[in-house]
């Protein structure tokens, strides 16, 4: 989704502000932004942070919708361990929830079971007053989510917000993120009479996160074409053959498209994956 794009875009770009509001406290130092995939079974967490002087790793984990599949205090309980293991450092993790929803998963805050206990952050955006990320321009996207009781008026106050911003390039980008996150709450029309649609057309960083859509969707599509013919030629996959297929590029991808072509079996296959 451009929405996940858009915000790994945000934490990347802005990792200092973003955090700062996260984790209410200010963050005067350095941020060194990670790679966002984990080692051992490939997954990916839409923004890893690393703060340097607290010698932590500060996890930013933006969920539209509640996943139907593994619930989110495992997802987080996952992300955690893998992160620890990969760099040694203790790990902090906020869960920022966007869209409002009474679903009790937005309100869980830990993993429990009999012998274990994690624990992590929640932001239900819905419920945060937008005057922090009104004077910051790097956050003015997020306020658009905010409580406030008449939300077209708050849309209104952050499209003026973001015409103050002098810097051409800066304007463009931080008007074409808010109205790809506004899209969440907002009709289209409505939007599009507070922001000037040109602005978005032209925006940069709107034509890369659409790009970066687009392929991500191409992507997906390939990987779903290829799992049925590797069905048909190797039989049933099991869950950690197609989470290594889904981690390969889309050149790897192509290749593997050919290539499938002769395989026989399930040996095939796993030949194929241990030399790409």
């Amino acid at each position: 989704m451009c929405y996940d794009n858009l915000l790994k875009y945000l934490a990347e770009k802005y990792p200092q502000q973003i955090a700062s509001w996260a984790l209410r406290q200010p963050i005067t130092t350095p941020v060194e932004v990670l790679k966002t995939e984990l080692t051992i079974e490939p997954i990916r967490a839409d923004s890893v942070i690393f703060l340097k002087t607290g010698q932590e790793i500060l996890h930013l984990e933006f969920q539209g919708r509640v996943p139907q599949d593994r619930p989110m205090p495992i997802r987080m309980l996952n992300y955690s361990l893998r992160l620890q293991w990969q760099y040694g450092l203790p790990v902090r993790q906020v869960l920022i929830w966007l869209v409002p929803t009474n679903n009790p998963a937005v309100f869980k805050t830990e993993f429990r079971t009999e012998f274990t206990v994690h624990r992590y952050q929640v932001i239900r955006l819905w419920e945060e007053s937008p005057e922090p990320l009104l004077g910051n321009s790097a956050l003015l996207p997020l306020a658009v989510l905010c409580a406030s009781e008449n939300p077209t008026e708050l849309l209104q106050q952050v499209a003026q917000e973001v015409d103050k911003i002098e810097e051409t390039d800066l304007r463009q980008e931080i008007a074409a993120c808010t109205q790809i996150l506004a899209g969440l709450r907002f009709d289209k029309q409505l939007i599009s009479t507070m922001f000037r649609e040109e602005v978005m057309r032209e925006s940069v960083v709107y034509q890369d996160i659409l790009q970066k859509g687009i392929a991500q969707g191409e992507k997906q599509g390939e990987v779903a074409v290829i799992l049925r013919q590797l069905h048909r030629f190797c039989g049933p996959l099991n869950a950690e053959i197609q989470s290594r297929i889904q981690s390969l590029s889309k050149p790897q991808l192509e290749e593997l498209s050919e290539a499938l072509l002769d395989f026989t079996n399930l040996a095939d296959l796993q030949q194929w994956l241990d030399s790409h």
